[in-house]
């Protein structure tokens, strides 16, 4: 379902797709993030995804306007798990929030996996 915000000049549909880019940019930008992963089901391997595909490791629902997120994401080797997925979980709901005029009600972030990343 798509985003939809109605005021006195008409409505305002929103894509799921595009929710899903802002979301994974958002999340790129925080500290610790190596990237967003895909992960093949079929196998359990995660893969780093380029900046361009960002969106292929979010997953967006809308429900009663209410945005639910799934984030897939790779982190930086010797970073506090803890503290980059609250960090995440800040910087989306406040990017996303301002940039729709909607309510994100959950945000979920997955760490597929630990990347050793060169300075």
């Amino acid at each position: 379902m798509k985003g939809k915000m109605s005021n006195e000049m008409g409505d305002i549909v929103i894509d799921r797709e595009v929710l899903a880019k802002y979301a994974g940019s958002a999340a790129t930008e925080c500290f610790g993030i190596v990237g967003m992963a895909s992960v093949n089901v079929k196998d359990g391997v995660a893969k780093l995804l380029k900046r361009e595909n960002v969106s292929r490791g979010v997953n967006v629902t809308v429900v009663d306007n209410k945005i639910h997120i799934e984030l897939h994401v790779i982190v930086a080797y010797g970073v506090s798990i803890r503290a980059v997925a609250q960090n995440i979980l800040e910087n989306v709901r406040c990017r996303v929030e301002t940039y729709t005029g909607m309510e994100v009600e959950s945000i979920s972030v997955a760490v597929e996996g630990v990347r050793i990343v060169d300075d």
